[in-house]
């Protein structure tokens, strides 16, 4: 099979992700309603705040919040999603069709990362249309980069999760059980410089927190020293070996009841 036709057996899978996900209303909700509300709410609550060099509230929250919605779109879209066609036979049908197993995989990743994208340009347009939110156009190969490899990340962590379920009616309650705390120990909604040494250490350890720190950073004008250490991208590809080590061993394209 020539490469043209993989990349039109590609292109088919992620239209059709695309069109399951706008169906599916409390995907659409929870990946990018949701973040559209925290940011409107917060940005009213505190938006005559100036936090400083006359920059507004949504200059540093607009970021947090796209990296919130892009982490919802890769890792629980791809946990819950997959988790639910394999309980419904859907993996195990494809597999006894000719389409290769990898393109429909790809596919599913590469539709979550579009909506990781969609996300991430509707925070930004939100906070430059009604909250002042400024790009900083410098420093955007660094997001470009901490992007790409903290949504492959959040991938492999979904499929990871999904692969270690039993069935998909726990993969809401267990990816959000995992999404939402780490969101907030990794400093997305609220700052935690003065947090006890314990909590900014647990937040150290997961891989959101260096995500969400120099993705912000490269949006924050005010920020001097050098936005992207090894450090951070380390820690991802660090979550990035152990998610595929994790899927390698334990995915299974059969519902587990077989």
């Amino acid at each position: 099979m020539s490469g043209a036709r993989y990349v039109s057996l590609l292109w088919g899978q992620v239209r059709h992700n695309n069109r399951v996900f706008w169906r599916t209303p409390a995907a659409a909700f929870f990946t990018l309603a949701l973040p559209v509300i925290f940011l409107i709410l917060f940005s009213v609550i505190f938006g005559d705040i100036e936090v400083g060099g006359g920059y507004g509230f949504a200059q540093f929250f607009a970021p947090a919040m796209a990296v919130f919605a892009a982490v919802s779109s890769s890792f629980s879209n791809l946990a819950i999603g997959v988790s639910y066609s394999r309980d419904q036979g859907v993996l195990k049908r494809v597999r006894g069709t000719p389409l290769p197993a990898w393109v429909y995989m790809a596919g599913r990743i590469c539709s979550g990362v579009w909506m990781a994208v969609l996300s991430v340009g509707l925070m930004f347009l939100l906070g430059w249309a009604f909250f002042d939110f400024r790009m900083v156009w410098g420093n955007l190969g660094t997001a470009l980069l901490v992007f790409v490899v903290g949504v492959a990340t959040f991938s492999a962590l979904g499929l990871a999760v999904c692969a270690v379920l039993k069935n998909a009616d726990s993969s809401p309650a267990v990816a959000n059980g995992v999404f939402l705390p780490m969101a907030f120990v990794s400093g997305i909604f609220i700052q935690l410089d003065d947090a006890p040494r314990w909590l900014q250490i647990v937040g150290d350890v997961f891989p959101l927190k260096h995500f969400a720190g120099p993705f912000g950073e490269a949006f924050n004008p005010l920020h001097e020293s050098p936005i992207l250490g090894w450090e951070h991208l380390g820690v991802m590809a660090l979550w990035l070996l152990f998610g595929m080590v994790i899927i390698t061993r334990y995915f299974t394209w059969d519902p587990r009841g077989e």
